[in-house]
């Protein structure tokens, strides 16, 4: 009993420390020089575009989820409908406040710019580390506070799955709609801009003659620092749910099997703030390997705090269950933290402009953008082989080590080290603003040329980190199926359902869960090509009906750009965004009426089944691909193959903003997308 109350007691404590971490960096950055009045004056009117948008989507989102809330009152209960309002909430409020920071650290670090990379780095990354913290501290405290409250308030403990994997639901929602929304507002900005101004205008990226320049901006906030908090903290809060729920359901019912994987996120978290400090540029003033640094350090303590916790749990011989002792649960949580560290190279290695797969579409831009467009295709479909290998291989061991559960435990580790990854992510659009920033302002070259470096980078953090999360999403997924198969045991003990491959009402479900990724992606697609013509056309009219817009003596109208795409994003989220809902009951419900019950559950887990597949290879090949295609563009502005303005460069940019999408939309928003479908399964079954 003391150990329940002890693990409990550090899993608040770690949550805690991690907010007041972050306090503590806001406050610094925040304190700090933010350069002068021209620098001031871009990054307000960056922040109120950003913070206009999200207050806009919020609204939009709200009015959904009032509506599902009441359904999952009435369904289910009070305790399930505050659990997905609690979880639409923090997830909201950790993508808000992080993209708050972000917009404001941007011009400091402009300004710390001016002294130097060390200084810029220091600034772009502490202000990245603020949103890492305060996202896994609020996932770790939601799912912490639920368990707290339902298992000592008495007669409440048996709402504690239903609860749990509603407030799951509710992160997911915010989730989802953040980055599919997100994801259209930015890349129809980026696409707007470059094809008018790079290519027709001939004018660089960033300039401030650009209509669509303050959107470009306030896109890489809301899609890459808000849309990718939220991603993270849904797969964060319904891994940790799914693992809770595993140790419930499988292995057996004491509490310290269940507390065990939100210990094991507070020791990590503990760990990765440890780790943050140890980001330093070195002598040969390499921006990756300082932060490499800092993700293997935090890897190192976290392996270290995880051995620590188990052995004051539960020993290292003492055999917990089927044959499985407390070393078997250390070997799987480190099984999840050496598989991102490798994720992370393999993204690296196909995204960095230090590698073949860049440099070969780099070259292929020589012949023209067909070529380019042909040669990223290639290299985003040969992506999804090596990180499969390694999610199978980490589902494997894992599940040697310490069966179900130890996969459980294998994605929850994975996604405790969620704060240095999202803090490696979020430096991105950050030092992305800062170079914009640094253009618009008109600073010397050489400060562009420190902002540039941290940009290059920035740009393959980005790709990183998704790999990251497609990988944390697919063994949480796993977990997720897992959990459909324990709850139909557990709910419904008389019934035998059938999931072999004969069965023609799984495989109707494996065809249409399989499919409707694609559906999912193609709609997320259009909206990015529609959006992007909308201001290719905004765009145009400017430059043709403002003539001083070029020789610098009128301004452009920065604020109707960003209009367009908020009132476009928001409405083109609505659609996309509710399939992962409608499924799993659409298919439920006709197959349940038509054919029965047994048959309904069937082809509802050959429907998660088939997202999974399709969703996880469809997403690797898009985001990975996407960077390829940016930083392909980017090595050749870096001046190969002809520099910028070349015949090279501009089929470059043909291929970019192809993969915008890709790696932005709907490559992302498949994470959240699976994850979906599979918790409205499980709150099915709940509900039947």
């Amino acid at each position: 009993m003391n150990t329940e109350y002890i693990g409990l007691g550090l899993a608040w404590a770690s949550g805690i420390i991690a907010l007041l971490y972050s306090a503590t960096i806001a406050k610094k950055i925040l304190s700090l020089s933010s350069g002068t009045l021209e620098m001031q004056r871009i990054a307000q009117a960056i922040q109120e575009g950003a913070q206009a948008y999200l207050k806009r989507q919020f609204l939009t989102i709200s009015f959904v989820g009032v509506i599902l809330a009441v359904m999952l009152y009435g369904s289910l209960g009070s305790h399930v409908s505050l659990g997905f309002i609690l979880g639409a909430i923090l997830s909201g409020v950790s993508g808000y406040a992080g993209m708050s920071v972000s917009v404001r650290a941007n011009v400091r670090t402009t300004e710390a710019a001016r002294s130097g990379l060390a200084q810029g780095l220091a600034v772009a990354f502490q202000a990245g580390a603020i949103t890492g913290f305060l996202v896994v501290g609020l996932g770790l405290l939601g799912v912490v506070s639920i368990f707290t409250f339902l298992t000592i308030m008495e007669g409440t403990e048996r709402f504690l799955l239903e609860t749990l994997i509603a407030f799951g639901f509710g992160a997911s929602l915010i989730s989802i709609f953040s980055r599919v929304a997100g994801g259209i507002f930015t890349k129809g900005a980026d696409v707007g801009a470059d094809l008018v101004g790079k290519i027709e205008q001939g004018i660089p990226e960033d300039d401030p003659r650009n209509p669509a320049v303050i959107a470009d901006n306030v896109g890489d906030n809301v899609g890459d620092c808000a849309g990718m908090s939220a991603d993270i903290f849904e797969t964060y809060v319904v891994t940790l749910v799914a693992a809770l729920q595993i140790a419930f359901l499988t292995v057996n019912t004491s509490r310290e099997l269940m507390i065990y994987p939100m210990v094991v996120s507070g020791v990590c978290m503990l760990g990765c703030i440890l780790g943050t400090f140890s980001v330093r540029l070195g002598k040969k003033k390499n921006v990756m390997n300082a932060l490499y640094k800092g993700l293997g350090t935090s890897i190192v303590l976290s392996i270290v705090g995880l051995v620590y916790v188990t052995w004051m749990f539960f020993g290292f011989d003492q055999i917990l269950y089927d044959k499985v002792t407390g070393l078997s649960l250390v070997l799987s949580g480190t099984v999840g933290m050496v598989s991102t560290a490798i994720l992370v190279w393999i993204t690296e290695f196909y995204t960095s402009t230090s590698h073949r797969p860049v440099q070969q579409i780099a070259r292929a831009s020589v012949t023209g953008a067909a070529t380019n467009v042909i040669c990223g295709l290639a290299v985003s479909m040969e992506a999804c082989f090596f990180p499969a290998v390694v999610v199978c291989s980490g589902i494997l061991c894992a599940y040697t080590c310490a069966g179900l559960f130890g996969i459980a435990l294998a994605g929850s580790s994975m996604l405790a080290l969620g704060g240095i990854i999202i803090a490696i992510d979020a430096y991105g659009p950050v030092t992305d603003n800062a170079g914009g920033i640094a253009e618009m302002a008109g600073l010397p070259p050489e400060v562009r040329e420190v902002t540039d470096a941290l940009d290059a980078v920035g740009n393959t953090t980005k790709a990183v980190t998704k790999g990251y999360a497609i990988g944390s999403a697919a063994l949480a997924s796993l977990i997720l199926f897992s959990a459909y198969t324990q709850e139909l045991k557990h709910f419904f003990p008389n019934l035998s359902i059938d999931f072999s491959l004969n069965n023609p009402f799984l495989m109707t479900g494996l065809f249409l869960g399989g499919a409707v990724p694609y559906v999912f992606s193609s709609m997320s697609m259009k909206a990015v090509g529609k959006a992007g013509a909308a201001i290719v056309v905004e765009v145009r009219r400017q430059f043709s009906e403002i003539r001083g817009i070029m020789d610098g003596s009128q301004t452009p109208e920065y604020g109707k750009a960003v209009d367009i795409l908020t009132k476009f994003s928001l409405k083109a989220m609505i659609l996309p965004s509710l399939l992962p809902v409608v499924l799993p009951l659409g298919v439920y419900s006709v197959i349940a009426s038509g054919f029965g019950q047994i048959q309904a559950f069937s082809a509802l887990g050959g429907v998660l089944m088939g997202t999974m597949i399709t969703g996880l290879f469809l997403a690797i090949s898009m985001t990975s691909g996407g960077g390829a295609w940016d930083n392909a563009k980017k090595y050749i502005e870096a001046g190969h193959f002809g520099g910028k303005g070349s015949s090279a460069h501009q089929a470059a940019v043909v291929g970019d903003t192809v993969g915008d999408p890709y790696k932005d939309t709907a490559g992302p928003a498949l994470n959240p997308f699976i994850k979906i479908v599979n918790l409205v399964a499980l709150m099915l079954l709940a509900f039947l």
